[in-house]
């Protein structure tokens, strides 16, 4: 089949040669020209035949909101738009709606996978009314894993986005009970070799994982990770999970506690632990560091 694929960076960009090893054309737009087939979506459009299906792989927000406003106006009713972003679900439901006046079906799709994608496949979760889902499912079956596994049609729309985003979230709280066993290994004497500890956890235990797998790789790189800073940036996804359960009254303890885990990481001299040292001082005459 023909796919129109907006946005060719670390993600996109590897989605288009795995769907192109699978036999389908993909025309492809980016705004660096180097990457691009194309040069507009004008042109992108107008490279593709019969029922259009377009898939956006850009940021989430207003660039994804700018470049589904475009694709309204450049196609017609029965053509396709796919969000593969990391888009919130209450976003697809707006999309959707935008797009349906004017006879345009919507899929979401959250995707995972990274850079490793482009050999491993990429995990899909998409949402979705059937018969536009249909119309995209050799593309789906393009970028999934080998195997039964690794894409499911979640729900109606949003179902997609709202699956990768609890995805994310337990992928936050994975990462974070990873960090906190591994700097508590380095902090003792007993334990002399903590990498080949995790490396050791790789085969026969129960807390084996590719996360597990990706940490011992960052050990064998840099055995104590001297040459990283202690800071995380997050991706949006954690907080959409974190007010999700707000919102449905679901206790989150783990992955709330690992989004504020990547909070703390910002602060060079956290002013919450200036209160605490000063109130320790002052009930128990505990030890305080100046500046």
């Amino acid at each position: 089949m023909e796919l129109g694929l907006v946005g060719l960076g670390k993600m996109g960009g590897n989605m288009r040669e795995r769907i192109r090893r699978a036999g389908h054309t993909v025309v492809g737009y980016d705004r660096n020209a180097d990457l691009a087939d194309v040069h507009s979506l004008e042109e992108l459009v107008g490279k593709l035949s019969g029922s259009r299906v377009v898939w956006v792989m850009v940021p989430a927000g207003e660039p994804t909101q700018a470049t589904v406003d475009r694709l309204a106006e450049l196609l017609e009713p029965g053509d396709v738009v796919v969000d593969g972003g990391n888009s919130r679900w209450t976003d697809d439901e707006r999309h959707a709606e935008q797009l349906a006046a004017k006879g345009i079906g919507f899929v979401d799709c959250g995707v995972s996978g990274g850079v490793w994608g482009l050999e491993n496949g990429y995990a899909l979760m998409y949402g979705g009314d059937a018969e536009h889902v249909a119309k995209v499912q050799p593309v789906f079956d393009a970028l999934k894993p080998e195997g039964d596994f690794g894409a499911v049609h979640a729900g109606k729309v949003g179902a997609g986005h709202f699956a990768k985003m609890v995805h994310n979230g337990i992928e936050y709280a994975m990462m974070q009970a990873y960090a906190e066993g591994w700097e508590l290994l380095e902090k003792v004497d007993s334990v002399e070799n903590v990498r080949e500890v995790f490396r050791s956890w790789q085969e026969g235990t129960v807390i084996r994982s590719w996360l597990l797998d990706l940490a011992v790789n960052a050990l064998d790189e840099d055995e104590h990770l001297n040459g990283l800073r202690g800071y995380a940036q997050d991706s949006g996804e954690g907080r959409w999970t974190v007010e999700a359960a707000i919102d449905n009254a679901v206790p989150l303890p783990a992955i709330t506690a690992s989004l504020f885990a990547r909070f703390a990481s910002r602060q060079e001299d956290s002013p919450q632990m200036k209160m605490i040292a000063a109130l320790r001082n002052q009930f128990g005459g505990h030890a305080v560091e100046k500046k």
